[in-house]
Parts: C-alpha cells; structure tokens; sequence
C-alpha cells in the first residue's frame, strides 16, 4: 500500500475545511488518453486506492499502462475504543488525501477506449466519492 517513505511530523491536522471548493490543479489528463476524475469532495485512503488500482488491473488482465495521480500522504489518527477524554492525540492508523471535484485520480493508456472506460468504471465503485470517466480522444 502507498505511504510516504519519511514523514517530516509523525501526526498532522488532517484539512477537513478543505473539503469544500474544485481543484484548480491536477484537472486535466497529463499521461494517459483515459481518466477517472472525482465529481466530488472527499478523503480518498491508501487502501481505497490500491482497492481501485487492482479493480483495473483485474479488469485489463494486466494490458495497457495504469498511472494513480494521487498520493496518500496525511497520516489519519485514531484512538482506542473506549478511551477517556484528554491525554492526547491518537496513533496514526493509515494514510489519506483530501480530494476536491475535478480532481484526475487515475490515468490509462495502451489499450482501446471502451476496455479503459470499462476498467475505471469498475474503479470508481471502489472509491468514496462519484466519479466520472474521462477521454482526451474526441468521443462520438
């Protein structure tokens, strides 16, 4: 699963104000001819998109070449069951990004258009937030 190598802090606010607005970068497809891109504001986690790149890659039979655009890396903490209030924060428990709508999670290319549409659609159910396909190719 992704996770940084090296964390600057070993906790970190996690930006939830952020959860609102559409991304002003990373919009547009820079590597492949196909795209997921997020609807949608939200918190996509390490194991989420690992779950959507394996969909794909199942989906391709391992054809084509698949690039994940984002990258987890807000340490999201968490503290035990049951536990009183006060003496701190919690461990870190996985790794997440904030997500705004228009947002390119994930790029494919090599393969014919409809295997790559089919492919990230099956993705997409993997991931907490709508989603839509997206083609540099003129579609009819």
């Amino acid at each position: 699963m992704l996770e940084p190598k090296k964390a600057k802090h070993r906790k970190q606010h996690r930006r939830r104000g952020m959860f609102s607005g559409t991304a002003h970068r990373e919009t547009s497809l820079a590597f492949g001819s196909v795209g997921l891109k997020a609807m949608s504001n939200g918190e996509i986690t390490a194991r989420q998109i690992e779950a959507a790149r394996r969909a794909m890659t199942h989906s391709v039979q391992r054809g084509g070449k698949i690039w994940v655009r984002v990258f987890p890396d807000v340490p999201v903490t968490k503290k035990a069951a049951e536990v009183p209030m006060g003496s701190g924060k919690g461990t870190p428990e996985y790794w997440a990004r904030v997500v705004k709508a228009g947002t390119i999670l994930f790029e494919m290319d090599g393969l014919s258009v409809d295997a790559a549409r089919e492919a990230l659609r099956l993705a997409g159910f993997k991931l907490p937030f709508k989603t839509k396909v997206v083609t540099r190719i003129a579609h009819s």
